[in-house]
């Protein structure tokens, strides 16, 4: 549903335009709010409706008597707040989350497939650097040599 990256700046209000391709989406799927909270990896994680509702379930599943359970979901659903986008396609993420993704100024907007991730320009930058030249291997590690593996598909 949500692909590519897209490098966008937040104003001087704090609003973030979300990038028209991820719009169309929404429009397309009558999507008209969805969830924001933190992410892994030091960005954030963003979800429509449905998809939210999806991790909350099964997040939810997990037991409470699991102190690592207990930590996650605390952070990860004090962490979100429901955001609608404005008629320019802008949306105001919370001062805690930018700060949590270190989120300044200049942002890049990444679609990865059932959901969007909003990361700090350089650390995607540094994400990138770090991790492009490992992809064969991390395929290999979870697909398996020629098992499977996205071209494989």
């Amino acid at each position: 549903m949500f692909y590519g990256e897209h490098e966008h700046s937040i104003d001087r209000k704090g609003r973030l335009i979300i990038p028209s391709k991820f719009r169309e989406v929404f429009k397309e799927n009558y999507v008209e709010r969805f969830f924001v909270t933190r992410g892994l990896d030091t960005c954030l994680f963003v979800f429509t409706e449905d998809e939210w509702k999806k991790q909350e379930s099964r997040f939810k599943s997990l037991s409470i008597t699991s102190g690592e359970a207990r930590r996650f979901n605390r952070l990860y659903f004090s962490g979100a707040c429901e955001v609608n986008c404005d008629r320019q396609g802008r949306i105001l993420i919370p001062q805690y989350l930018k700060d949590f993704a270190k989120i300044k100024r200049d942002v890049v907007i990444v679609g990865v497939s059932n959901r969007m991730e909003i990361w700090s320009k350089e650390h995607w930058e540094e994400f990138y650097r770090n991790t492009k030249d490992s992809f064969e291997e991390i395929s290999e590690k979870i697909f398996g040599r020629g098992e499977g593996g996205p071209a494989n598909q």
